[in-house]
């Protein structure tokens, strides 16, 4: 019996548009794509997700690919991206359903220390992810998923038995990997 609901975050609860989150920063339409691309880059997040790269290195990194001009915008859309997602439409009512009716609500991301210390100060996010039992951030941890111990960390952290769990994500990988612990 299923009691206990486990979320992603990324194109889960929150809609992490890219090119939405540059657009904020950058108004020249022809040069999105490049600090986009270059902002967000695998190259990078990877790294971040897994909590070893700094902030400072990111954009050290990305200063070094883009044009002088486009530098500060480029930082500005790394420093502020979580001010400029949105939540998955009725997402909310689908988190209170399932506080409603489950024992348990939890979160599972890959994302970075960053985001781990600071999604607090966002207003949404703090009133979101309260409705939650236990938070589980990769980049504090060095761990990512589909690796299986990052699923054994919020199980045992949580003292949860895998077979009363559902797991929520956007990545057939990710929910294969929970699927394997």
């Amino acid at each position: 019996m299923i009691k206990n609901i486990i979320f992603d975050f990324g194109r889960v609860i929150v809609d992490f548009d890219e090119t939405k989150m540059t657009r904020a920063y950058v108004r020249d339409e022809s040069l999105v794509p490049l600090v986009r691309d270059t902002v967000f880059d695998r190259l990078y997040w990877d790294p971040l997700d897994i909590g070893n790269i700094t902030d400072e290195a990111l954009k050290a990194a990305v200063a070094s690919r883009l044009p002088k001009e486009l530098v500060s915008a480029a930082h500005a859309v790394y420093d502020n991206w979580i001010s400029h997602v949105d939540l998955i439409p009725h997402i909310e009512d689908a988190i209170q359903i399932a506080r409603e009716r489950f024992e348990g609500l939890y979160l599972l991301s890959n994302i970075s220390i960053k985001f781990a210390e600071e999604y607090k100060q966002n207003p949404t996010m703090r009133r979101v992810l309260a409705a939650f039992d236990g938070l589980v951030f990769s980049g504090p941890l060095h761990l990512v998923k589909p690796d299986a111990r990052i699923y054994r960390h919020l199980l045992d952290t949580y003292g949860l038995d895998p077979a009363e769990c559902l797991f929520i994500d956007d990545s057939t990988k990710n929910t294969a990997g929970a699927e394997a612990v």
